[in-house]
């Protein structure tokens, strides 16, 4: 792999043992909808924290807070140190931010792109142009300069908005569902680029749905639902603490027979999900748990023996998948 040059961080003003964001009982309410309703959160300097969760967890509603593009309702928030309700442009200037839709100007190039976002922060011309190379080999699309926006792929686009929310060197850079409608080729080179920018020192927050995202990327995370956190900590620590070390995936041609076979199942373990036409079955040795299920007489149409993840983890703690 070809070396490619990072962004340079400026030296931070917030001290380096206080966290970068700090919300205490936050609340976001639309009328009497509480989207986000009293969430706990830090996040630490140089660390990638992931808010993890189904659509209508509240994800976005915190990000959007956290942006200082969206009141908060209530509770406390502090970013960068400051407070977004007195200071939000203030804040606004210290963070990258890639919103959930790229919203890039299509009609103009890639290069115009990044020149006309940067004249927003009042950046002399010569440091837009010497940034902009800098990110537009960074992200991989020096040779597109001279494109328009329209035609490039979605990767390319998710690349680019990513090189434009890096321009003004921010210290904490917000990712909103990030890889969304990518394929998997294209995510991988975004997760590697985001890997780059953390070892560079960029603090990186981002929401998702996609459970291998958050366990590739993220240093910490909570799990949302219904606008509350219901887990908190590493990937693995979350794993750990509340999933077996396998699951056993048992998927049945009719949901007869899934249905015949449950009582059964829970004969050979604690923990047993319906999901769709599949059960899963919880267990701390998966290959002895699928051979018992063999000699119980239970014939479904495959068995998958595989580890357990954050998926599992959310549907442990809320009862559904991240998908519902």
């Amino acid at each position: 792999m070809s070396e490619v040059p990072l962004p340079e961080v400026p030296l931070p003003e917030v001290p380096l043992s206080e966290p970068l964001i700090v919300a205490r009982k936050l609340v976001k309410k639309f009328g009497d909808f509480a989207a986000v309703d009293g969430i706990d959160v830090e996040v630490r300097r140089g660390e990638v924290f992931g808010f993890l969760g189904p659509n209508g967890a509240g994800k976005s509603s915190t990000m959007r807070m956290i942006g200082c593009v969206s009141p908060v309702s209530g509770g406390e928030l502090r970013i960068l140190g400051m407070d977004p309700r007195t200071q939000g442009a203030e804040i606004r200037a210290r963070l990258g931010s890639v919103p959930q839709e790229d919203n890039l100007d299509t009609e103009l190039s890639v290069w115009d792109n990044l020149a006309i976002y940067g004249r927003y922060f009042g950046l002399p011309r010569d440091v837009i142009k010497e940034r902009a190379e800098q990110l537009l080999d960074f992200v991989q699309l020096s040779d597109r300069r001279k494109d328009r926006v329209e035609p490039l792929s979605g990767g390319m686009k998710r690349r680019l908005t990513i090189a434009r929310g890096l321009l003004n060197q921010p210290e904490l850079l917000l990712l909103d569902e990030p890889t969304t409608g990518l394929d998997p080729q294209a995510r991988h080179l975004l997760w590697e680029r985001l890997y780059q920018l953390k070892l560079s020192g960029v603090t990186l927050v981002l929401t998702t749905h996609y459970m291998d995202e958050a366990e590739q990327l993220c240093d910490r995370l909570v799990i949302m639902d219904q606008g509350r956190i219901v887990a908190e900590g590493s990937p693995r620590g979350l794993i750990d603490q509340h999933a077996t070390r396998d699951v056993v995936e048992l998927k049945f041609a009719t949901m007869d027979e899934r249905e015949n076979s449950l009582e059964r199942l829970h004969r050979l373990s604690s923990r047993v999900e319906p999901v769709a036409e599949r059960v899963l079955v919880y267990s701390d040795d998966g290959d002895a748990t699928a051979a018992a299920v063999s000699e119980s007489g239970i014939e479904p149409a495959s068995i998958l023996v595989r580890r357990s993840t954050l998926e599992d983890v959310f549907l442990i703690l809320t009862g559904r998948t991240l998908d519902e």
